[in-house]
């Protein structure tokens, strides 16, 4: 069976929407990608990317069967934007909505024993530990010095803060699309609600957190 998957990703400054083929238990194949390097401008460059990407791969948007989203880890407002967006794809087109975790979309993509750290901010990273592809420990954040290693051979993810592991630098920088379409466990079941991976609350603070109003 042949199934043409839109992604998206914006857990990460890469925003990125691609169109994927699967034939059956095969691996997929990139049809079309655009991805825009902005960590301010999900929003603004997300939807532009799925139109042009749809469009590159001669495709209108009723051919899609179904939607792929990273739902993290990664900052408050990225998530919500491409979350939010392949949300509204799915139920104006009436297809799937599989959500998945955004580091898979780089660690499925590697062998041996691998750490994936993307940025979380406030010196911290957020990651996870594979194995030949599969995840074996995370997703979490911490600081660096904290993130456990153990046996790992090398690090992938974003570049500044893969550096701080000393390690080889092994696999993608962001959440690939064939990766993210890899994560999907079973294509046929009934996909889960979309849960965002924030792993910790937001830096905004209600007005009852902040002591304003009890």
């Amino acid at each position: 069976m042949m199934r043409t998957v839109l992604v998206i990703d914006t857990a990460t400054p890469a925003v990125t929407a691609a169109v994927l083929v699967r034939h059956g238990s095969g691996s997929p194949t990139v049809a079309a990608e655009r991805i825009t390097l902005d960590a301010r401008a999900h929003a603004e460059t997300l939807t532009p990317n799925v139109v042009a990407a749809v469009s590159d791969a001669g495709l209108a948007m009723s051919d899609l069967d179904a939607v792929v989203v990273g739902c993290g880890p990664g900052p408050f407002t990225g998530l919500r934007v491409g979350m939010a967006t392949a949300a509204a794809y799915g139920h104006a087109l009436d297809r799937p909505v599989f959500g998945v975790c955004s580091l898979d979309g780089i660690g499925t993509q590697t062998s041996g024993a691998v750490l994936v750290v993307t940025d979380a901010r406030r010196r911290e990273v957020y990651w996870a530990q594979y194995a030949d592809g599969v995840r074996v420990e995370g997703p979490d954040v911490a600081a660096a010095a904290d993130v456990p290693v153990g046996d790992v051979a090398g690090v992938a993810g974003s570049p500044d803060h893969a550096a701080l592991f000393g390690l080889p630098a092994i696999g993608p920088a962001y959440p690939t699309a064939t990766g993210l379409v890899a994560a999907v466990v079973d294509w046929d079941a009934a996909p889960a609600p979309l849960v965002p991976l924030y792993l910790r609350r937001p830096d905004a603070k209600t007005l009852v957190e902040r002591g304003v109003l009890r």
